[in-house]
């Protein structure tokens, strides 16, 4: 998966056309093999490995029956590498008996503006509508908040009031998006100042004023989230269980565990309907604040009150058994989880592996990642992540690039936190190879979409060097000057 052209030597080179032959002829192999099913993983395998140009002759002339929902399952697979999915979604754009659906364009917007091309983002909206088939609030619900998450939430607000303008007019949904996407990225003032605004016009509802208390809960100001219920009461609107679940949780999360516990109470005293998130909130919320066995004693009242935990309660009592007890007694509740006939889920899997990454025992980790496999519930990037995390922390970071290459087939690709990981790793030893490689991760993320930080060109520069290896720092500058990061004063 590491590419770099000083690391080849001369005796291995060929011909660019023999090699070319050769690539073609094993792709040809490969797609002549795909299973009867069409299955997403080999596809994008293909897609991987092709050039662009061959690319759309390859999947335009065979005979795939291109579905809306093959083309997502494939996006979905290329997820974390921008650029081949971009080249993937353009690759069909002209196809004989296949056209784009609305969910597809909203992926490839999606991946275009992780990776900030904007103009791409907007020549895809402008094609959807060309195509009829969009944009919809979903379109614009992805874009915001891509804007957002990029720094801009001015501009994020801008396309909102200018929905209209590319044939989506707004509503009240959307206006709920927008305020969502503000609060989530903790500017949950801005958020305000808009419903404020625009409340009369959208006619805004509970919705809109749960969405704004959890944005003063998420920075931990619960006496402005509760100011927040009082206005939303004075204006006619009726607080529902999801209001008093938000603020329960924010005690919580503010450390407020008596005034957490004392809402709770007064919840069971006005007879509010308390479900399966309240009691998994509480269990949670408990757990965190050190009082594990609080929390199970809620755990086993709320099945004696009549509510049947969920997979996510359990998720949550495995979680806090992990951090403040034992993995060995949170896989006990795992089996018992599993007894009762609950399917454990990514998360389920997630914490228990990172549970026992904590404590040392990783062997017993990839088995649980075996495990997952065998249940039908493959290990997303976060478990590659975790698990090479911990065993670069243990000093082990053979193992963990080991991991990071089983990523590259196409089944899980990293994504930019996998980079940051390995990238931290190599300057522990502080070895000459290692910054090498530290060079060579850097050139692959920028090549898959992902923008690193200046902090990180800056490290990798230094050190590559401190080691000299000055030709290489000269590559990384170029790269960096291309990424739009360079530093105003550096000089090799």
């Amino acid at each position: 998966m590491i590419e770099a052209s000083h690391a080849l030597k001369p005796e291995w080179k060929m011909s660019t056309t023999l090699c070319n032959r050769i690539h073609r002829s094993s792709l040809h192999n490969l797609i002549s093999n795909l299973p009867p099913q069409q299955d997403e993983s080999t596809i994008a395998n293909l897609v991987l490995k092709s050039d662009s140009h061959y690319l759309t002759s390859l999947l335009q002339n065979h005979q795939i029956q291109w579905t809306p929902d093959l083309v997502n399952r494939v996006l979905k697979r290329l997820w974390n590498h921008g650029p081949k999915a971009l080249q993937f979604f353009k690759s069909l754009d002209r196809h004989p008996s296949y056209a784009h659906s609305a969910d597809a364009f909203d992926h490839a917007i999606d991946v275009a503006a992780r990776m900030r091309d904007y103009k791409t983002v907007w020549t895809l909206v402008d094609r959807m509508r060309t195509f009829r088939v969009g944009p919809n609030p979903k379109t614009f619900a992805i874009i915001t908040e891509r804007y957002v998450a990029a720094g801009k939430p001015d501009r994020a607000v801008k396309i909102f009031l200018s929905m209209h303008h590319h044939g989506c007019p707004q509503d009240l949904n959307s206006f709920n998006t927008i305020l969502d996407v503000l609060c989530k990225s903790k500017r949950v003032e801005k958020a305000y100042s808009l419903l404020k605004v625009f409340r009369g016009r959208f006619r805004a509802d509970t919705v809109s004023y749960n969405i704004i208390a959890n944005g003063f809960c998420l920075i931990k100001r619960t006496p402005k989230a509760m100011e927040i219920l009082k206005e939303m009461v004075e204006r006619g609107l009726n607080p529902d269980l999801t209001t008093y679940n938000i603020m329960l949780k924010g005690f919580f999360r503010a450390g407020q565990i008596k005034e957490a516990w004392e809402f709770f109470l007064q919840m069971k005293k006005r007879k509010c309907e308390i479900d399966v998130v309240t009691y998994t909130t509480v269990v949670h919320g408990f757990g965190v604040a050190g009082e594990v066995s609080k929390a199970r004693k809620v755990f086993d009242e709320m099945i004696g009150e009549g509510v049947l935990p969920s997979v996510a309660t359990y998720n949550a009592l495995i979680q806090i058994l992990c951090k403040k007890d034992s993995v060995e007694n949170a896989i006990v509740v795992f089996e018992e989880m599993l007894k009762k006939g609950y399917v454990p889920n990514l998360t389920t899997y997630n914490v228990v592996i990172r549970g026992l990454c904590h404590a040392g025992k990783m062997d017993r980790a990839i088995e649980y990642m075996d495990r997952m496999k065998e249940d039908d519930c493959e290990p997303n990037v976060q478990t590659y992540n975790l698990v090479i995390r911990y065993y670069c922390d243990a000093g082990e970071i053979e193992k963990g690039l080991e991991l990071f290459e089983k990523m590259g087939g196409g089944d899980c690709l990293p994504n930019l936190d996998t980079y940051n990981i390995l990238i931290s790793a190599m300057f522990v030893r502080k070895k000459s190879d290692d910054l090498l490689m530290a060079g060579k991760l850097l050139i692959e993320m920028v090549n898959k979409g992902f923008l690193p930080r200046k902090l990180t060109f800056n490290r990798i520069l230094d050190g590559l060097l401190l080691t000299g290896n000055q030709g290489f720092a000269r590559e990384i500058l170029r790269l960096q000057s291309k990424c739009g990061r360079l530093p105003r004063h550096f000089r090799l």
